[in-house]
């Protein structure tokens, strides 16, 4: 480490920051406020005695102090708020005892840094979130439909399943005599058309990224459509840095562990990282649930691909269904703990197929 450096903790807010200064030459540690936005305190981090290196919590306001260092020439790194250590006794949090308090752990060397993502893929993330926010208000909106006409015994009894375009018809059709249920009904039902409406048009807005190649790739594993190999795509960013096991930690589907001498306890997941590409893997774990088979619609997914992307697609079938029948069959495990079992090992294979150039 060179004799003079400056190494900076932010505690970055919308509107002004706390700024903790530690000058490794002197050891000495001094806080400054800063009252501007978070694009500027960058000019500050230009005043400072180089080479200045500078980390900040993950929070609302985004990658852009991140960005902006970069331009500059200034390490700015960013560091998950969980990941910081805390000591279990302190009771007090001030902005400028955070500040302090990263300024130490980065000297220290005890930091684990974020995953910074260019602007395009985080505007990629924010379509993909959009997408999974507008999903489940569509979930509500349509239990809370649902559950209405459960209560006044109206089922439906059509060909098809609820929700096609049959079952929309028939809803509204539907005609309630007293003022107040009909109120209720036309207002869930708009509420769902209008969610409908919403998914539709961000679906539409999805932008082509530079991830196209391995959502191509994803989308030839059984249960993993365009949809769903976007949002592994903008939780994940580059598969590149990661290793299997590292991924599966990642995504939260590795399980907890207290060993301490000669005693090892496993428990349930850990549940870290993104919810919505966990969400993804689990729900395209169950089809892996049924015999391997190559239907009308993966046959589509796969044409044109990579022959030895399909080799894995494939691969991962015969194991994974081997491996429901094992832990369902004969272990007798609940199906939600068989899913997350071979979410992981297909989140390996996902690695596999992205990682293959």
């Amino acid at each position: 480490m060179a004799q003079s450096m400056s190494l900076v903790g932010l505690d970055v807010h919308a509107s002004q920051t706390h700024a903790a200064v530690l000058d490794v030459a002197t050891g000495e540690l001094r806080g400054v406020r800063l009252r501007m936005p978070p694009g500027q305190v960058v000019e500050f981090l230009q005043t400072l005695p180089g080479p200045v290196r500078a980390v900040y919590e993950a929070g609302p306001t985004g990658f852009g102090l991140a960005r902006a260092g970069v331009e500059r020439g200034i390490d700015v790194r960013v560091v998950a708020a969980g990941k910081v250590p805390r000591a279990s006794g302190d009771r007090i949090k001030t902005d400028k005892r955070d500040a302090e308090r990263l300024a130490r752990l980065l000297a220290a060397g005890e930091l684990r840094f974020a995953f910074v993502p260019s602007v395009a893929d985080e505007q990629f993330r924010d379509v993909i979130r959009a997408i999974e926010d507008c999903r489940g208000d569509l979930m509500r909106a349509r239990h809370r439909l649902s559950k209405l006409l459960l209560r006044r015994e109206i089922r439906w009894a059509g060909p098809g399943s609820a929700w096609t375009q049959k079952h929309m018809n028939w809803l509204r059709g539907l005609d309630f005599a007293d003022q107040c249920s009909q109120a209720v009904l036309i207002d869930y039902l708009s509420g769902v058309e209008m969610l409908l409406a919403r998914r539709a048009a961000l679906e539409q807005a999805i932008p082509d990224s530079r991830h196209a190649p391995t959502i191509a790739a994803l989308r030839c594993f059984r249960g993993i459509d365009t949809l769903s190999g976007a949002g592994l795509c903008a939780e994940v960013g580059d598969f590149t840095r990661f290793r299997p096991k590292q991924l599966a930690g990642f995504l939260g589907i590795v399980p907890t562990e207290h060993t301490s001498d000669t005693k090892r306890r496993q428990g349930s997941i850990t549940k870290a990282g993104p919810v919505h590409a966990r969400r993804l893997l689990v729900e395209a774990a169950h089809h892996y649930r049924h015999r391997p088979a190559v239907g009308d619609g993966l046959a589509r997914r796969q044409h044109g691909q990579d022959p030895r992307v399909i080799e894995i697609s494939w691969r991962a079938q015969r194991r994974l269904h081997q491996r429901w029948n094992v832990l369902a069959g004969q272990r007798h495990k609940p199906a939600g703990v068989v899913a997350i079992a071979c979410a992981r090992e297909l989140a390996a294979f996902c690695w596999e197929a992205a990682t293959l150039n």
